[in-house]
């Protein structure tokens, strides 16, 4: 489903029912990433998947975008739609969204699950963050492909997961360089910790014990700065964490939603 939400085309979602939860995706990927997660969740919720600005279907504009902009595009969304509390899961960038959105818009949010992200920039992150940029308007996003799965997932599961690989390799591949711009430029400048401490939302941090594109110790952080938040490492699993051990992510965040 698509439509002009503030003046932006936005891709969505909405399946399942019961109280409400909103599947917030990583930089350079889709609301498809959540697909281990739908049947599941859809027996107990009504789940609302979108597409982050300039991602997927929905729209890019001129960046660069900021993380409120990016919380705010959530919340007229779901004002649109009519929803008034809802539950957050977040990866990543979703999960940079959701601290934002929690932030923002605290008596809007139940739960919060924030997985494989980070609260606080790392030192080098405008040169990191400027050089991905870079190679996406001067070489497209096919370049970063194969740098991006290599980060995403451990090699044993990429090995053996092909076909996955060669899905979110082309799910990279279509994300628009406006929107991978901007929304590079947003996280870029993420500083959560000290607001994070005023929070009375409950949270549940997770992160893959093999991420090396935002390791634990930055999960860690934010669990040690949100105030009723519970931290879980799983096993064996880099970034993309909900898909390469689909399994113990579900297990953790239906007992920590459904308690």
């Amino acid at each position: 489903m698509k439509e002009n939400i503030d003046g932006i085309d936005m891709h969505f979602e909405v399946s399942g029912s019961g109280p409400w939860v909103t599947l917030s995706h990583s930089l350079g990927a889709d609301f498809g990433m959540w697909e281990p997660q739908l049947a599941l969740l859809n027996q107990h919720f009504t789940v609302l998947r979108y597409d982050t600005r300039g991602h997927g279907q929905t729209q890019a504009t001129d960046g660069p975008y900021t993380l409120e902009q990016l919380a705010d595009d959530a919340y007229r969304l779901l004002e649109h739609l009519g929803v008034t509390r809802t539950h957050w899961v977040g990866l990543s960038l979703g999960g940079m969204i959701g601290q934002v959105f929690a932030i923002r818009y605290p008596n809007l949010i139940d739960h919060a699950v924030i997985a494989n992200s980070t609260g606080k920039v790392a030192p080098n992150a405008a040169v990191m963050w400027g050089d991905r940029i870079m190679i996406a308007r001067t070489q497209g996003m096919a370049a970063l492909v194969q740098p991006t799965l290599s980060r995403w997932f451990t090699e044993p599961f990429r090995e053996k997961h092909t076909e996955l690989m060669a899905h979110i390799g082309q799910m990279i591949e279509s994300t628009q360089v406006q929107g991978y711009a901007g929304c590079c430029a947003a996280i870029s400048k993420i500083d959560t910790h000290e607001e994070l401490k005023k929070l009375n939302v409950p949270a549940l941090v997770i992160v893959g014990d093999q991420d090396l594109a935002l390791p634990p110790a930055m999960s860690e952080q934010i669990h040690e700065h949100w105030p009723k938040s519970k931290y879980v490492v799983l096993k064996d699993a880099a970034h993309l964490s909900n898909l390469e051990q689909a399994s113990t992510f579900n297990d953790a965040i239906m007992k920590f939603l459904v308690a």
